[in-house]
């Protein structure tokens, strides 16, 4: 295998014990590790022993399901990367924070910090946070439109990029002879003024190793692509369907190319829920033993939040009622639509589509052997739908073990995938370039 092959990148997201929603109630798991910073911690190691790019944590700022039937243990991400940090040297470390709910500085600060801490390894996973909800948490009785959204967001990546590109790469000095700390020549001001946002500046941390943290973006609405095409490295989307996977690869990678940006600088990777077994009658077992774990009222619950359709009273054995047009929601709109097509075409229950979405919100479930799942994952990366996978085990520890043990072994006899690092950053692991330093346009 020569160095020039493309490789797949390979992304861990970590989620409590399980991306399965019943994964707690599972004897294969133990739903007391849930908050236990060791758990999180040993599942960072396993990844990156076995060389993934990194481990990526979501967040929500509200109580999303009846605490009830479900966990709601959520470290807040960049706390809980920084105690990740302290017990890896290499996997990247990706934690969500959204531009609805935050301020510029203190994301750029924060972002800052953990790449410095991390010795190059941070990534920024931006969201803007549907729903109102989360807005009550925050001063607000509703959330700003989703357009609205996307163009705080929009500003809200100026401002923080320029923050981050206030120091040059040669600002420190730290000339103990003359006393100079920094040359203030190379430390700017960014005074930026705009609808959103007023930000003096410079930032009160100087330039980290990577220059920039990794952008990530996951959403797939129109408004969603169209921000990631402008802003993103790596994006994290939800396909249900090879088709619809190379469809929106070359959409975003067309619309990147559109702002002047080279198409292969910006990193497409859907998720996999690998349900691994060793015959695909003992994956499809262990599919159906979780999925025979769901509490339908708390997962009814989660799917009339997702939509903006209150399906509580819904029959389980009946198909969807008709649902509102995508113009008319405000929540997340590709999520909205991944729903309502996947239940459309296969013509699913209620019961039927819960059980569907419990193993991974949306994302693609694959229940089967490793010689299965890799020839999935062969297959959508060589076909044009993605450059890697973000792997979300349905349970945890045994999900990631049996992945690294069983999987990766023969993506790598194939070459689709590293022996080991070749780079010491998260962007030397993207294969993406350190940005310039000044102050961002």
């Amino acid at each position: 295998m020569t160095t020039t092959e493309r490789q797949l990148h390979l992304n861990l997201f970590l989620m409590g014990v399980g991306h399965h929603e019943a994964a707690w109630r599972h004897p294969r798991t133990d739903a007391t590790r849930v908050a236990d910073i060791a758990h999180f911690q040993a599942l960072a190691r396993t990844a990156e022993d076995a060389a993934f790019d990194s481990v990526f944590l979501a967040d929500g700022l509200e109580v999303r399901s009846p605490v009830q039937y479900g966990l709601v243990n959520h470290f807040e991400p960049l706390t809980l990367l920084s105690a990740i940090a302290a017990v890896t040297t290499r996997i990247g470390l990706i934690g969500t924070a959204s531009t609805g709910f935050s301020e510029p500085f203190n994301l750029a600060r924060q972002f800052a910090s953990l790449d410095h801490l991390s010795h190059g390894r941070a990534g920024w996973n931006i969201v803007t946070s549907a729903g109102d909800r989360a807005a009550q948490n925050f001063n607000r009785d509703a959330n700003q439109a989703h357009a609205e959204r996307y163009e705080r967001a929009a500003e809200f990546l100026d401002v923080t990029r320029a923050l981050w590109d206030s120091w040059e790469e040669d600002a420190l000095l730290l000339d103990r002879e003359s006393g100079a700390y920094a040359d203030p020549s190379k430390v700017h001001e960014i005074g930026h003024a705009g609808r959103h946002f007023r930000v003096r500046g410079p930032l009160n941390v100087p330039r980290s190793p990577q220059g920039r943290p990794l952008l990530v973006q996951a959403g797939s609405s129109k408004d969603g692509t169209a921000f990631a095409a402008r802003y993103a490295e790596a994006v994290f989307t939800a396909q249900q369907t090879l088709a619809d996977a190379q469809d929106f690869f070359r959409d975003l990678k067309r619309q990147a190319a559109g702002h002047g940006r080279d198409p292969e600088g910006i990193k497409v990777l859907p998720g996999i829920v690998p349900v691994i077994g060793s015959t695909e009658s003992e994956a499809l077992a262990l599919d159906r033993e979780l999925n025979e774990l769901i509490t339908p009222r708390r997962a009814v619950s989660v799917l009339s939040t997702t939509l903006g359709v209150d399906l509580t009273d819904h029959p389980l054995d009946a198909p969807l009622p008709e649902l509102p047009p995508v113009a008319a929601v405000n929540g997340a709109k590709s999520r909205f639509e991944l729903i309502r097509d996947l239940a459309e075409r296969e013509g699913l229950t209620l019961r039927q589509l819960i059980g569907r979405l419990g193993g991974g919100r949306g994302h693609q479930v694959f229940a089967g052997t490793p010689e299965q799942i890799a020839d999935f994952i062969e297959e959508w990366f060589r076909q044009g739908a993605a450059d890697g996978f973000n792997v979300m085990p349905p349970v945890l520890p045994s999900g990631l073990d049996d992945f690294v043990e069983q999987v990766l072994p023969l993506l790598r006899k194939r070459g689709l995938f590293r022996e080991e690092y070749t780079g010491t950053t998260l962007r030397e692991h993207y294969g993406l370039p350190v940005p310039a330093s000044g102050v961002a346009a």
